[in-house]
């Protein structure tokens, strides 16, 4: 659950960015209920990602430098009479795929 909690938190930064309403760092990391330090850990993440992520000292906020935009994608599957045979990246991946998968991804997954 760890990690479904930590891509709700990217989802809601980059929500406030998007809307150029995060304040200062140390407010925007009040808001969020984390760190300073944490909050740079996303921010350093979003640049690594190619974000044009800038900060405006005058407002004060961060923003993109241009349209950006950042979809999270959750999905989350209930496994049935053994149905599930493998879990890759997140993608479940049946018997009857799993050799067009393999092909298709150029994978070795034997």
């Amino acid at each position: 659950m760890k990690t479904l909690k930590q891509l709700e938190r990217l989802q809601k930064v980059h929500k406030f960015i998007k809307q150029k309403k995060t304040g200062t760092p140390g407010e925007f990391a009040h808001i969020l209920g984390i760190s300073r330090r944490q909050l740079h850990y996303i921010i350093d993440y979003l640049k690594e990602l190619e974000a044009p992520l800038e900060y405006n000292r005058k407002i004060p906020t961060f923003y993109y430098s241009y349209d950006f935009d950042l979809l999270v994608n959750i999905k989350v599957q209930v496994i049935v009479n053994d149905e599930l045979r493998t879990i890759y990246a997140g993608n479940t991946l049946l018997q009857e795929n799993f050799l067009s998968a393999r092909l298709l991804h150029g994978t070795d997954l034997s």
